[in-house]
């Protein structure tokens, strides 16, 4: 099995815990999908990592997909609940986390560009999103929806977009007033999975 990918993308990130906390061996092929010689398309037409090729040559693409097609495997533990509509929630918290990820590389992307063809808007704009998203994300602790002890496809996919925020500083003041949110990602970052997946200082 090979995941092509990028060291410091959270959505690979994702996949990468996931492959590792399952145990199942695979080969990281590392492509940057903003490279002009990438050869990412070779995977997924739309350049865009991750992508996943099985043993038998299936080639699997965007994060959620192939994140469902390694719980198919039938490899514990398992990363969703076996009752279809707790199943539901969890896609839709991991949808949630995301979303804050998608956010981060938007502001990233933005920042990187020329200083005199940056937005002043946009950066503000995605960091409304990810705090929006992470309050959500505490009121869900708060409530039961979710829990910091829990290993599954959401918190997983929440610490890797926590994580990307620490990694390119977009929104260095999250843990404010998140005390839950804080709990979850160190109790997640403290697993080997998430030691072995860290991004790579510049």
């Amino acid at each position: 099995m090979k995941l092509i990918g990028s060291y410091t993308s959270p959505f690979v990130r994702k996949i990468s815990v996931i492959l590792l906390e399952k145990g199942i061996t695979f080969e990281f092929i590392n492509e940057q999908p903003y490279n002009a010689d990438t050869g990412i398309a070779h995977y997924n037409p739309l350049g865009k990592v991750p992508a996943l090729v099985t043993d038998e040559g299936e080639i699997w693409y965007d994060s959620p997909i192939i994140a469902e097609y390694i719980d198919l495997l039938g490899v514990e533990p398992a990363m969703l609940p076996a009752d279809p509509k707790a199943a539901l929630k969890v896609r839709q918290l991991e949808a949630l986390a995301d979303g804050i990820m998608d956010a981060g590389l938007v502001a990233v992307r933005e920042l990187a560009r020329p200083v005199e063809q940056q937005s002043e808007t946009e950066p503000l704009r995605q960091r409304e999103k990810i705090n929006r998203g992470l309050d959500a994300l505490e009121s869900y602790l708060q409530d039961g929806t979710l829990s910091v002890d829990t290993v599954n496809l959401a918190t997983i996919a929440i610490a890797c977009a926590i994580g990307y925020l620490n990694f390119r500083h977009v929104s260095p003041g999250w843990c404010v007033d998140r005390p839950l949110l804080v709990k979850l990602v160190e109790n997640l970052f403290q697993r080997e999975s998430f030691a072995r997946t860290q991004p790579p200082r510049a």
